[in-house]
């Protein structure tokens, strides 16, 4: 794969040799950020998981302090008062079973996560070979399936983000912009480590974090020691 100029001068920054300590790593990750656009801040994270085994699956959610600097749109299926709930809590979309043939037919994909509240799974449900493939089916792990409608939209919209183990038992998530300070990144990153910690399943052996590594979207890895964690 031919890298570009920019790539070329950014990855000279880096030792590829190096598992740096979290904040060197966050500087030269915002270093190696030399696109016109903001870049967003990546982690990915090997683990010594297997997924395919139900017990050793990690999925869950974070809210990161500084959130990601991203704009999320949120879809709310629910009905009677929690409708109002979720409009006055400020998500983008609300309703219930009118939604499904607009989603299933027309293809309308228009928002970043969807909020259900139980009594909603059996339509959502309906949706799952849609929505599914793309990582947007609501999740009571993940806190997307809740009859607190207000909590979810407020803890999404201030920068919740979900983790999941890939088909090769790693979790991409990412933790904010370019254009955020190292201290924001940071805080951020401390956030989703606690969160991925804590996530250990106990019916693992062996090393559980096996790689961290920081890019940004053009950006070269940096890759970050595991030490601590």
């Amino acid at each position: 794969m031919k890298h570009g100029k920019k790539y070329s001068e950014a990855a000279k920054l880096v030792d590829r040799t190096v598992q740096y300590e979290p904040a060197e790593a966050i500087a030269l990750a915002k270093k190696t950020a030399t696109a016109k656009f903001d870049e967003t801040v990546e982690v990915h994270i090997r683990t010594g998981c297997d997924g395919r085994h139900a017990e050793q699956q990690i999925r869950g959610a974070v809210v990161l302090p500084n959130g990601t600097g991203k704009t999320v749109k949120v879809l709310v299926f629910a009905k009677g008062t929690k409708l109002d709930e979720a409009t006055a809590a400020g998500a983008d979309f609300v309703g219930g079973e009118e939604l499904i043939p607009k989603i299933q037919n027309e293809g309308w994909l228009d928002f970043d996560v969807v909020v259900a509240t139980p009594d909603m799974m059996g339509v959502v449900g309906r949706l799952g070979k849609v929505l599914g493939p793309k990582g947007l089916m609501p999740n009571p792990k993940a806190g997307t399936v809740t009859m607190d409608v207000t909590k979810a939209v407020n803890d999404i919209k201030a920068g919740k983000i979900e983790y999941r183990l890939d088909k090769s038992n790693i979790v991409h998530v990412p933790i904010g912009k370019a254009s955020f300070t190292e201290e924001q990144l940071q805080e951020n990153f401390n956030a989703l480590m606690d969160a991925i910690v804590k996530a250990k399943p106990s019916a693992l052996k062996g090393q559980y974090l096996r790689s961290i590594t920081l890019a940004t979207t053009m950006g070269p890895g940096v890759k970050v020691s595991v030490a601590k964690f």
